[in-house]
């Protein structure tokens, strides 16, 4: 069953922490029951049988479990880079209690017999939730329609070719018309890949002054603005994976205003680093990613969206590789960083501290906006929701250590950044999945 973890469901109390639910419009103080893996009851002062273990959470901020929609769990065929049970460790270690997997695995989750395997990985390895997201096209080659309504049977609960852009404008149109039929979120890379090129860095100054192929933020634009237009024609989900560029957010923001069903996510990295970064960090293959580090410009109009609701969540892109992959000079490094256990200390450090995000925004963005968009359960912590909780101290130190996490890969930027706030307790289903030493 999509989204089972390796434990029966577990009792509950957690005891005196700050709840905050933007789904119910809670935030104060209140103990949360949890009985048989869901949430029995929201209150103050909630007595319980002497036998259900007791969490305390006194001056301890506690939400619902986190959400991660954008994860690369590598499994099956790369777990030298990760695989579900270093992922799974990573991702509660890190906060989060449910995760949507990445279909480009080897082979790609692109019929219901690879689905079925990483449910059935999950169910006996995983920490916390898993749900796949199934193939748009066969082998992600971008020329047939994968076994969309199959997988739908097995588990997905998206579908999407990331890490390579649907190129076909009309393999994207069947895509959107025939998703609908299984009420599937659409989540797209978008990338122009004529106009991408060979480029490894943002196409900017930075990249002019290194000698460095850049990618224009074009190549972002014109794929969204072609996929705004197919969705404007016949409908559908459709979701825009770690969008990147001031222009490609303007796009979104205008198909919101016309009321078709867009939405869009962004990353930490996108947020709190630009091409700058790539340029003063002497060209250090941790800084390599795609879409790349934009402009400080672009950074700017993110946070800018983040204010004022245009994107509608943050997600990690949790992309692990093997250390001697990212040890390559800057141009033959593959693209991608790691993200489940940086994402909250980065947002609560550099967003809520720096006034960027209120608090009870940035639990709305990692818990029921993804849960939404995804059509997830959980989310909140409603009576009958799942018994997903994360209790967070706003006041926890940490230093991100790329040798001292729970992933079997360690390319982050943000070796050595001192960040307060982090997750010292996960819940799975009434059980709790991790507790940070003191």
């Amino acid at each position: 069953m999509s989204g089972r973890t390796k434990w029966s469901p577990g009792s509950l109390l957690v005891r005196g922490g700050r709840l905050i639910d933007p789904e119910q419009d809670l935030d104060g103080s209140y103990d949360v029951l949890i009985e048989d893996g869901l949430v029995a009851e929201v209150g103050e002062g909630v007595t319980v049988a002497a036998d259900v273990p007791v969490f305390e959470a006194e001056g301890r901020v506690v939400t619902p479990g986190l959400l991660d929609i954008h994860v690369h769990l590598r499994e099956p065929g790369q777990e030298y880079k990760e695989d579900i049970e270093s992922g799974t460790r990573a991702a509660v270690a890190g906060g989060f209690t449910a995760l949507a997997c990445m279909a480009n695995t080897d082979p790609a989750n692109d019929t219901p017999s690879v689905t079925e395997h990483i449910l059935k990985q999950a169910e006996r390895f995983g920490h916390c939730r898993v749900y796949p997201v199934g193939a748009v096209s066969k082998g992600l080659a971008g020329d047939e329609l994968a076994e969309i309504g199959e997988m739908h049977k097995a588990g997905i609960v998206a579908i999407s070719d990331d890490g390579h852009p649907i190129e076909n404008p009309e393999l994207m149109r069947r895509a959107l018309m025939y998703a609908q039929q299984f009420d599937l979120p659409l989540v797209q890379h978008a990338q122009d890949l004529l106009l991408s090129g060979k480029g490894v860095m943002h196409e900017g100054e930075y990249s002019t002054r290194l000698g460095i192929a850049g990618i224009p933020g074009a190549a972002e634009d014109a794929m969204v603005a072609r996929d705004i237009l197919l969705v404007e024609d016949v409908g559908g989900r459709y979701h825009v994976q770690h969008l990147s560029t001031a222009r490609s957010l303007e796009l979104v923001r205008q198909a919101k205003a016309r009321g078709l069903t867009v939405t869009c996510e962004v990353t930490p990295h996108h947020l709190l680093l630009s091409d700058r970064t790539v340029f003063e960090s002497g060209l250090d293959p941790n800084t390599k990613m795609n879409p790349p580090l934009r402009s400080e410009d672009d950074r700017q109009a993110l946070i800018a969206g983040l204010q004022d609701g245009t994107i509608d969540l943050i997600a990690s892109d949790h992309a692990p590789h093997h250390p001697d992959e990212k040890e390559l000079d800057f141009v033959d490094a593959p693209f991608g960083i790691l993200g489940l256990e940086t994402t909250l200390p980065l947002c609560l450090n550099r967003l809520v501290g720096g006034g960027v995000v209120t608090l009870e925004r940035l639990v709305a963005l990692l818990t029921c906006e993804p849960a939404r968009i995804m059509g997830l359960p959980g989310g909140t912590l409603a009576v009958g929701s799942p018994g997903d909780v994360t209790v967070i101290d706003t006041e926890r130190e940490v230093v991100v250590d790329p040798n001292g996490g729970q992933s079997r890969s360690c390319n982050t930027p943000f070796a050595g950044w001192q960040l307060k706030g982090a997750a010292v307790a996960t819940v799975v289903a009434g059980q709790v999945a991790y507790r940070a030493e003191s």
